[in-house]
């Protein structure tokens, strides 16, 4: 089953009682200073699905001792944090954002991690949204907090001790998701590249199942006898592509949180 929604399915679903719509923009951008990163929250408050909550990621949804920035809240802080956005066991969730789309397969990969999986990702994101002509909302909505039961699945997720074993394992195939002039100036050894912008139409939308097929099967990442680990700068884009072997039928993809920032913590660690 696709872990997609299309707006106009989702427009025929709004009003629905369990339904969450929710907004994880995060703002990326890159100087000569390095990489940044902004909340959305006011890109939010400018405009937004309607009845979907403001999720902030950089702050609630991340744990500060990660092994790098932007690592994975533990169960019980995630928990609090989609339980005070109204989202129960009970609930169904639709993720997207304002960006390019890696912000709302991230929040989906952390509930699956979480062991929740009635959610789903906004083909083409906001901007699938408006360009249907489907009305907006401004301002912020505070809903009744719910409670959420994490039940942490740990086989979605690798440490940088773990990947650094998967070097040297024939088993596991690790994916770099990054564009590929970044892959060729330095990847975890034995990785392949599959960017996470090819995985997407012009539009920002999914790429046809047969084109996906072909990249992953391109790749070595749809033989059955190994166990594909994403990857990319932040853990971010590297759910992008999770989340497209998962279209293509792979449930036993993990992915590396920490990616190419814990990786390069140590200078000892070897790139290729």
């Amino acid at each position: 089953m696709t872990p997609l929604i299309s707006a106009p399915d989702l427009a025929a679903r709004l009003g629905e009682k369990n339904l969450r719509v929710v907004d994880g923009t995060v703002h990326l951008s890159f100087d000569a200073d390095g990489a940044h990163i902004a909340s959305g929250r006011e890109t939010y408050r400018a405009g937004h699905l309607p009845g979907a909550v403001f999720a902030e990621q950089i702050t609630d949804l991340s744990d500060p001792d990660g092994e790098a920035p932007f690592a994975a809240a533990d169960p019980d802080r995630f928990a609090a944090a989609v339980g005070a956005l109204g989202i129960g066991d009970d609930s169904t969730v639709v993720v997207y954002d304002t960006a390019n789309g890696i912000w709302a397969t991230r929040l989906w990969w952390q509930f699956g991690l979480e062991g929740f999986d009635d959610v789903l990702v906004l083909d083409g994101g906001y901007s699938a949204w408006t360009a249907a002509g489907l009305p907006v909302e401004t301002g912020e909505i505070i809903p009744d907090t719910a409670s959420f039961t994490p039940r942490r699945r740990p086989e979605r997720i690798v440490s940088t001790d773990e990947v650094a074993a998967a070097t040297g394992d024939r088993s596991v195939l690790l994916i770099n998701a990054l564009d590929r002039e970044s892959f060729a100036s330095g990847h975890i050894p034995g990785s392949v590249n599959v960017p996470f912008a090819e995985l997407v139409d012009g539009s920002g939308q999914l790429r046809p199942i047969e084109e996906l097929r072909q990249l992953f099967d391109e790749a070595g990442a749809l033989d059955p006898s190994v166990r594909p680990v994403t990857y990319c700068g932040g853990g971010i884009a590297a759910t992008a592509a999770a989340l497209a072997l998962q279209t293509l039928g792979r449930d036993d993809v993990a992915v590396y949180d920490g990616s190419m920032n814990a990786w390069t913590a140590d200078p000892a660690r070897p790139l290729w």
